[in-house]
């Protein structure tokens, strides 16, 4: 049985079913995603790729429960979503979700160092433990030299992989990024993306990206595009 038939027949991770999003906007009624369905497996990548604006953030904040669908229905790490509040979804989340945003969302008054360790202090990590992996998250993402930096003394390419160590640090079972290469040089870039793989090979994290980048996303198992609030496979 090869890697890609095992993938397909884990239990999925992450499911969305028949999931509808809609807004109202100053033109009226706006549907973002419709009917929408998605398994993902423990272990798999996954690239959302598509036009701005077709809704894949959107997508992905559903998927990490960061927002409510208008309809359908979404589990993550076997627990449905839809039963629990925001407090509820926040400690689903701790320890098994990562999430990296497109505009880093890092706590303008805590260093690069105390920005990783946060998520590690709230799951409850011993303090020396929780000070060794966030050390080798930012080590890994090549930012030992600049723990001790603020986001506003960092450029915006360090402040991504500081959101991507953060990410890391709690080692979780699936990872959302969104563009998380978006921000980066290429040499960087080819790193992150290493990187991002490393992780689905070291703790079998799942990964669902969105994003642009042509060679991210020729090394994920599957590719999906976003068109007219569905996804559809692409070679």
């Amino acid at each position: 049985m090869t890697e890609s038939d095992q993938l397909t027949q884990a239990p999925a991770l992450c499911r969305a079913l028949a999931v509808g999003k809609q807004l109202q906007g100053p033109a009226g009624h706006l549907s973002i995603l419709r009917a929408l369905d998605l398994d993902v497996a423990p272990g798999e990548a996954v690239a959302i790729l598509g036009a701005s604006g077709s809704g894949k953030s959107t997508l992905l904040g559903l998927l990490a429960g960061l927002d409510s669908p208008s309809s359908g229905d979404i589990w993550l790490c076997g627990q449905a979503l839809a039963g629990l509040d925001e407090d509820g979804r926040a400690a689903l989340r701790q320890g098994r979700v990562g999430f990296v945003f497109q505009n880093f969302q890092l706590l303008p008054t805590l260093t690069a160092r105390e920005n990783v360790l946060l998520p590690l202090e709230l799951a409850g990590e011993r303090a020396a433990e929780a000070s060794r992996r966030a050390e080798e998250a930012l080590t890994a993402v090549g930012l030992s030299e600049r723990a001790g930096h603020y986001p506003r003394q960092l450029s915006g390419g360090e402040q991504q992989r500081v959101a991507i160590a953060r990410a890391f640090a709690p080692a979780p079972r699936i990872l959302f990024a969104d563009e998380p290469t978006g921000n980066l040089d290429a040499d960087t870039g080819a790193r992150i993306i290493e990187l991002l793989l490393q992780l689905r090979a070291d703790a079998g994290a799942a990964l669902v990206l969105v994003t642009h980048d042509p060679a991210l996303a020729e090394r994920c198992d599957r590719r999906l595009h976003m068109h007219d609030g569905q996804l559809r496979e692409q070679d």
